[in-house]
């Protein structure tokens, strides 16, 4: 008979020698466990900005056989450095990670909210995230996906051939730890958010610190770092990416809108690719599928879950009160429109540490889905 989990709570900050030896050694034992994401530094980085910052340190007849940090928002839990953190889990060795639901359990959690759950999760909607695999480098890489879809290809060819002509010979740097140039991005990323009527994830403010102190302490291979493309003396597209082990997860791209025609991100993300993977990495994460291009650049997947583990009582009572107040965007669509109210509340929740703050977000959700919705006005003869 298998002896129960115990669980201890502890700061990031507390995390030792001897207990980031032993995460290491979990993490290696465990090939699904390969994002930058389960690493080590990023819970001790990360937790040092994130409020309510914690890790549950799981130990079976007395040993530590498993991590999972996370994040509070009143009885309300998330991965830590939610909603930026893409990939999360139970770090431990195959087989012996409990399942999502013992975990909410384990760790007495009035509702636990996860986008990419990696492990056991009864009751998780199943999604796929999606990569670019380079083992043998990017040059056969791109003679693979050139083969098979040429015409957008050579699209992006002559796409990099109409910027340079506009703008000037293109520059690609990557690896860039410029403080300055990150904040470029976050204000061309909080621009974007405005256009679109989405929840400013850099609103709160910890979420920019995260990013900063990410970039700020590089460990080898693993931290935060730029790619940007020039053409001439003007920036065109720069993107955020996190790494480390062989592993490159693309996380905020930009562009300058004006320059869309000639494709300045996806050209970005070749030359990173080409660039990064001559300094030995080989996966490329893109997060989830959903925008098309992604199609043409990604030849693996792998299976998350997306779940809400829900304790019967009040935090129920709040969660759907808060889905409630969203869905009145969806003018009585309810159902339908639910797993999207669901991440759009996790996102708010997740970066809004205060109640007052997550209504003042959720509100803004729905004066913005509201407006889309409100037919356009017909000018008059």
């Amino acid at each position: 008979m298998s002896h129960p989990l115990t669980v201890d709570i502890i700061k990031p900050d507390d995390l030792d020698e001897g207990l980031v030896a032993t995460w290491r050694a979990l993490l290696a034992a465990n090939p699904v466990l390969t994002s930058p994401y389960f690493q080590p530094e990023f819970t001790i980085l990360g937790g040092a900005v994130t409020p309510g910052a914690a890790v549950a340190v799981f130990h079976r007849r007395g040993e530590v056989v498993g991590f999972f940090p996370h994040q509070r928002r009143g009885s309300a839990m998330q991965p830590l450095a939610a909603p930026l953190n893409d990939y999360h889990g139970v770090i431990a060795r195959p087989g012996e990670a409990p399942d999502l639901s013992d975990v909410a359990r384990l760790l007495k959690a009035g509702r636990l909210n996860v986008g990419g759950w990696v492990g056991p999760a009864t009751g998780g909607q199943a999604r796929e995230t999606v990569q670019a695999v380079m083992p043998d480098g990017y040059d056969a890489w791109y003679a693979e996906r050139r083969a098979a879809f040429g015409k957008y290809f050579k699209d992006k060819e002559r796409a990099r051939r109409s910027l340079e002509a506009e703008l000037g010979p293109i520059r690609v740097e990557v690896g860039l730890r410029d403080a300055g140039l990150l904040d470029h991005l976050i204000d061309l990323k909080r621009e974007q958010y405005r256009r679109t009527g989405r929840h400013d994830v850099f609103a709160c403010g910890w979420t920019r610190d995260l990013l900063h102190a990410l970039m700020a302490a590089p460990t080898g291979r693993f931290g935060v770092s730029l790619g940007a493309l020039w053409g001439g003396d003007k920036l065109a597209a720069i993107e955020a990416s996190l790494h480390g082990g062989d592993e490159y997860h693309f996380w905020f791209p930009a562009y300058e809108p004006r320059w869309a025609r000639c494709s300045p991100g996806i050209l970005l993300s070749l030359d990173t690719m080409r660039q990064a993977s001559a300094e030995g990495y080989r996966t490329f994460d893109y997060g989830f599928q959903g925008e098309g291009y992604k199609k043409y650049f990604c030849d693996g997947r792998r299976q998350v879950a997306e779940a809400v583990i829900v304790r019967p009582g009040l935090a129920s009572a709040v969660s759907g009160a808060a889905v409630g107040l969203l869905n009145l965007a969806g003018e009585g669509r309810g159902e339908r429109l639910r797993a999207s109210v669901r991440r759009r509340w996790a996102v708010i929740e997740a970066c809004e540490p205060t109640p007052a703050a997550q209504l003042r977000g959720a509100l803004d959700a729905v004066r913005a889905a509201a407006a889309k919705l409100k037919p356009p006005q017909t000018a008059r003869a």
